[in-house]
């Protein structure tokens, strides 16, 4: 009897929490950007990786609430600790761009997020990586290649632009000049200016 009590507990915990999560959408959606974000937040404190997310948002930009970006990394940490990819991306964008000079493991466990994230789909996630790996101060040609290429797959025009630039350099692959055109081709119909510039 105390199991079964648990579990509706933990079942109206949830439905609670994602009623509040879809109010403070639509409240957003509507203009109501402090009635949106108090929603986000009641549910994100419940343990909801969806509003947790949301709440990061509203404090990366400002919406509902003050700008505050440490409190935004709060919040997605703990979504990207539940598996949430956008967070993840987001989280580890955070560590990356706004604690440069941090030690070590939390450089890896940007990574690892960024990776996670990727693999789950993220474009960005996936033309983040790529260009990393590319630049990094050992560069790991090979691998930002692979992560451009899921990107560029994704619909990314600069990723594509990217490996454009891969095939015509021959980074992380054989050089392949008609390759790199076939690329940049695509990417400047997707709009892309430097593909553009180096078809010329």
């Amino acid at each position: 009897l105390e199991e079964a009590a648990f579990q509706l507990q933990q079942i109206f915990r949830i439905d609670i929490s994602i009623a509040l999560n879809i109010l403070g959408i639509e409240s957003m959606r509507a203009g109501h950007s402090r009635i949106a974000y108090t929603c986000f937040k009641l549910a994100a404190d419940r343990g909801y990786s969806k509003a947790q997310f949301n709440v990061g948002l509203c404090y990366e930009h400002g919406r509902g609430t003050e700008k505050d970006l440490e409190k935004a990394a709060f919040y997605y940490y703990h979504a990207a600790s539940s598996c949430h990819p956008m967070a993840q991306y987001c989280y580890a964008r955070y560590l990356l761009c706004h604690r440069p000079e941090s030690e070590w493991d939390r450089h890896q466990k940007a990574v690892t997020f960024l990776e996670q994230a990727a693999m789950a789909g993220i474009t960005e996630a996936q033309a983040y990586l790529g260009v990393f790996y590319m630049k990094g101060l050992q560069p790991k040609e090979k691998r930002g290649l692979k992560y451009l290429l899921l990107a560029a797959k994704n619909g990314d025009a600069q990723s594509r632009y990217h490996v454009g630039v891969c095939y015509e350099k021959g980074l992380g692959v054989q050089q392949d000049l008609a390759e790199a055109m076939r690329h940049y081709r695509q990417s400047a119909a997707a709009g892309n200016r430097n593909s553009r510039e180096r078809l010329r």
